[in-house]
C-alpha cells in the first residue's frame, strides 16, 4: 500500500510540476554545401563562423527568428565611469 501511495504521489508531483518545452530559436543559420545540411543553432555571426571555419560553407541569418519579447540590450556600446 505504501508503494502504491509513492508511486501514485510521484506520477501526481511530476505532471503538476511538469513545464511545457520549448523549440530553440537562435538568429543564425549555418548552412553546409557538402551534404546540403542546415543548423541554425547559433546566437552570433561570430560563433557560427567559428564552426565552419576552415569549409567551403557559409552563415546567413536565420528567417524563421523571432526574438522573445520585452525590452532588448542596447547595441550601443556602454561607457562605464572609472
Amino acid at each position: 500500500m505504501k508503494f502504491v501511495l509513492f508511486v501514485l504521489s510521484v506520477v501526481a508531483a511530476t505532471t503538476v510540476l511538469n513545464n511545457p518545452t520549448k523549440a530553440q530559436n537562435y538568429p543564425w543559420c549555418a548552412l553546409y554545401a557538402k551534404n546540403g545540411g542546415q543548423n541554425c543553432g547559433f546566437t552570433t555571426f561570430q560563433q557560427c563562423q567559428a564552426a565552419l571555419s576552415g569549409a567551403a560553407d557559409f552563415c546567413q541569418p536565420n528567417t524563421q527568428y523571432v526574438p522573445p519579447p520585452g525590452p532588448h540590450p542596447s547595441t550601443r556600446v556602454r561607457r562605464y565611469p572609472y
